[in-house]
């Protein structure tokens, strides 16, 4: 059954369900990379917890009036409203008190959703008619979800996305240097706010299908993992999109299957599972390539030091130095040097004296600084500069490299 809802063959409405789910991923991953570079991760976690306010006193209302308490648009007006107000909270306490952000996300955070929680009970314990799965808007759930919430959560996310393709230049200026975005003619506290709205529409979309406690997660996973990938911001954005679209598809259709669980914890952990792979397999930046890079490394000091050692007629005792050398060709099994590990031995002594002369020259000071006692001098200088090195040396010239 997971492949068929994988592969969008458990009817339309489910097929809805995860193309919408997808569609939030990618907004939600997108809007979490701006987020993210801005150092304003924490800043998504205070609006989601200040939306449980507007969705029990949206219930309240609509079920007041009697009409249905669970009617998604008007639950969803409901907590962009309250989102607003916690971010108008938060804006005020960091602009016109000492607070620190994280201090002042911190009591937003924690007083919204207490007195969330607090309308939630009374909700639950008033015994008022329909109230049942109001709790889903905390963990998320697509159980019972309409046709219409499907289509709704797939506008808002497409809508998103649109919004951000627009303005992609000015949040990527914004988000790495605010002073350069605003030497360009940006507004930027225009576009901060154009991000903390893309922040609460996300959020305000996702409340269905995440739940408000888990949606911060699919802001910032996804962007985080896409970090992992590339260090160009374009590429770090449309990867965090994608990861966030397959996180959340893949965490959809686990739901489908079983609709016992709740979807926001499946998705969260569709990410997470992204992220670890990310973090031990990525390229450039991952557990694996840093472990390759050091043992590459540790092999050319090895090599560097053997080759110092038998061009000095020094023994060499460690044995993966030995084995590093015979592999290259440069001693044979007896340890003794080869045609070309003499060579190479004369090369790599003669390199060191050039380096030494270099280093006490001011002339070339800053050529001097790439010096780690594993750079080939031919790298740094050209083949004029090396002979006035030997020049000043003196004995043969030209040595074999």
């Amino acid at each position: 059954m997971i492949w068929q809802a994988l592969f969008l063959q458990l009817g339309y409405n489910a097929t809805l369900v995860s193309v919408g789910a997808a569609l939030l991923g990618a907004a939600a991953g997108i809007t979490g990379t701006f987020l993210f570079l801005r150092k304003r991760a924490l800043v998504a976690d205070a609006v989601s917890h200040a939306t449980l306010p507007g969705v029990c006193l949206a219930f309240l209302v609509m079920a007041s009036l009697g009409g249905d308490g669970r009617n998604l648009i008007g639950l969803l007006v409901g907590s962009a409203l309250s989102a607003w107000v916690g971010l108008w909270c938060l804006n005020w306490l960091t602009q016109r008190t000492r607070l620190a952000e994280d201090a002042a996300i911190g009591a937003i955070l924690s007083t919204f959703f207490g007195f969330g929680v607090v309308l939630l009970t009374v909700i639950q314990t008033a015994g008022i008619g329909r109230q049942a799965g109001l709790e889903g808007f905390l963990l998320g759930s697509t159980a019972g979800m309409l046709f219409s919430d499907a289509l709704l959560i797939a506008g808002g996310g497409a809508a998103t996305l649109l919004i951000i393709a627009l303005t992609r230049r000015a949040l990527t200026l914004v988000s790495f240097d605010p002073e350069y975005a605003a030497a360009q003619g940006i507004n930027v506290p225009q576009i901060d706010l154009l991000m903390m709205g893309l922040v609460m529409a996300v959020t305000v979309v996702g409340l269905k299908i995440v739940g408000l406690i888990l949606i911060v997660a699919l802001l910032i996973i996804p962007a985080v993992t896409a970090r992992f990938w590339s260090e160009r911001s374009d590429v770090v954005v449309l990867l965090a999109g994608g990861f966030g679209a397959l996180a959340a598809y893949l965490g959809a259709g686990l739901s489908a299957t079983a609709p016992n669980l709740p979807t926001g914890p499946l998705i969260v952990l569709m990410s997470g599972a992204l992220f670890i792979l990310s973090l031990f397999f990525a390229p450039s930046r991952g557990v694996l390539a840093a472990v390759i890079r050091q043992q590459r490394f540790q092999r050319r000091v090895h090599l560097r030091q053997g080759l110092l050692a038998l061009a000095q007629g020094q023994p060499i005792y460690e044995a993966l130095t030995l084995r590093l050398l015979g592999r290259a060709g440069l001693v044979r099994p007896d340890g003794v040097a080869t045609d070309k590990g003499r060579a190479r031995a004369a090369k790599a002594l003669r390199d060191e004296k050039r380096w030494e002369i270099l280093r006490r020259d001011h002339a070339h000071e800053g050529a001097a600084e790439l010096y780690d006692g594993l750079r080939e001098i031919e790298t740094v200088l050209t083949p004029d500069e090396i002979r006035a090195l030997d020049a000043k040396i003196g004995g043969p010239q030209g040595v074999a490299t």
